[in-house]
Order: structure tokens, then C-alpha cells, then sequence
């Protein structure tokens, strides 16, 4: 299994990095964890437009679901039409959702481009990979993702605040792909996003293997973030997330 982050950027995107998206792949399936704002461009970095089997969407916010717009323009007008459709994984009426986003009426609607699938919390098999979704602690409909292959696996929190279901996402989880949206300071907004502190201490708790902060917010001195994490008594590797980073497990 391979995991090559593609965008990692909070809330929108940043000079370095777009969006949410992470790209799992592994005996030729190739599974994408969000498609946010910016992303399905430095996406064709590393597989071809037309190579994506599967899209898990954790939320329904933009940096985590809007380039799903784009990516229908793709797969409705390009030459190499016909194409298959792409299963969608994702939260209750992301169709209707994701078809305002788009907001062409005369248009084909995103149905034709792809076949949305409801999530809900469990376990199914999408390709190669065991997926196991959890409801996580954020404002809107969420879920983070397990995502596991021949004894391996990569969790990821999505946007949460904190929740006790995060332990059970990420146990002994090989890569741990947690949010760091903001500082460690004083009045932060409850049940919205964890700081670096709070995400080592659920990588601490779960026992997983190597900690990637993720979502981080451009105005943020990732630095900071970084050191916030550093100080929370977590004694396994942790690292900033990057786009173009790949991590091969097994």
C-alpha cells in the first residue's frame, strides 16, 4: 500500500499545498480521501485523470469536496469519453450538495460522472482495501477513514474535534493522519478542529505508529503546530504533512 499526500492545506489552499486529498493505492487501485478545493490539479502530478477508482468524501466543506465539480467537467467532456462511473463515497445528499456547487442546470448532472454510495459508520470493502469509517466530532456530517491492506493501514481523522472514536480509527494504525488546524492557545472553539497537543495525545492513546499532522491552516506558523505536538508526550515520529510526500507501507 501506497500514500502519497496530494493536498494538506486547512480550510483552503495554501502556497504550498492544495487541499484535503490523499491518495491510496495498491495492486493497481487507486482510492482518493477527499478532493478539496485545488487539488485535482497537482492530483495529475502522480496518476493519470482517468485513473481514479474510488473517492471516499469525508465532509461536505469545500476544502474537502470541491474539486468533485472539476472532476465531473473531466469525466463528462473529455475525449476519452465514455467513462466508467467513479464510485462516491460520502455523507447524506452529496448529490444535491455537490450538483448546487456546480450549478450548470443545462448540464449533465453529477450522477452521470458518478455513483454516490451514503456513508455510515462500518466496515466494507472498496477494491483491495478493508475501509472502516467513524463519525467524528465537527459541525457537519463527518466520518474519518481507516483504511487497511494485507496488515497495514493509514487512519485519518478528517476535521474533528475531540471524540473518543478517533482511539478506536487510529489503534496501532500504521500511519496516523491526524488534523492540526489550529495553535495551542487559550479560547479555541469547541467541537471544530484539534491543535497539535490534542492530536499527539490521540496518537498516543491509539499507540499508532508514525503521527502526520495535516490540515493545516495557511495563517498558521506550522512550526508551531509542530512544536505544540512535540510537547505532548507522544514518543513515536511525527512529522508535518507535505504535498507530494508518499509513504510506502510494506
Amino acid at each position: 500500500m501506497k500514500l502519497t499526500i496530494i493536498g494538506c492545506s486547512g480550510s483552503f489552499p495554501g502556497p504550498e499545498s492544495p487541499a484535503s486529498c490523499y491518495l491510496l493505492e495498491a495492486e493497481g487501485f487507486r482510492l482518493l480521501l477527499d478532493l478539496g478545493s485545488g487539488s485535482l490539479g497537482a492530483l495529475q502530478r502522480h496518476i493519470g485523470l482517468y485513473d481514479v477508482d474510488a473517492i471516499c468524501l469525508s465532509h461536505l466543506h469545500a476544502d474537502h469536496c470541491l474539486d468533485m465539480c472539476s472532476y465531473h467537467v473531466v469525466r463528462t467532456y473529455s475525449p476519452a469519453r465514455p467513462l466508467p462511473k467513479v464510485p462516491v463515497y460520502a455523507p447524506a445528499d452529496a448529490a444535491r450538495r455537490l450538483n448546487a456547487a456546480y450549478a450548470m442546470p443545462h448540464e449533465p448532472v453529477m450522477e452521470q460522472s458518478f455513483d454516490f454510495v451514503q456513508l455510515s459508520a462500518g466496515t466494507r470493502e472498496i477494491g483491495p482495501f478493508e475501509v472502516t469509517t467513524a463519525r467524528m466530532n465537527h459541525p457537519v456530517e463527518t466520518y474519518g477513514f481507516r483504511v487497511a491492506h494485507r496488515g497495514r493501514s493509514v487512519a485519518y481523522s478528517a476535521d474533528t474535534g475531540e471524540t473518543a472514536d478517533l482511539v478506536k480509527l487510529a489503534a496501532d494504525a500504521d500511519l496516523f493522519l491526524c488534523e492540526a488546524a489550529h495553535i495551542d492557545e487559550p479560547g479555541l472553539p469547541p467541537n471544530l478542529h484539534l491543535n497539535g497537543r490534542e492530536a499527539a495525545g490521540y496518537a498516543s492513546k491509539a499507540k499508532a505508529g508514525t503521527l502526520i499532522l495535516t490540515h493545516l491552516v495557511p495563517w498558521h506558523d506550522k512550526d508551531r503546530v509542530l512544536d505544540d505536538a512535540a510537547k505532548a508526550g507522544y514518543d513515536g515520529p511525527i512529522e508535518l504533512a507535505q504535498s507530494g510526500a508518499v509513504y510506502q507501507l510494506g
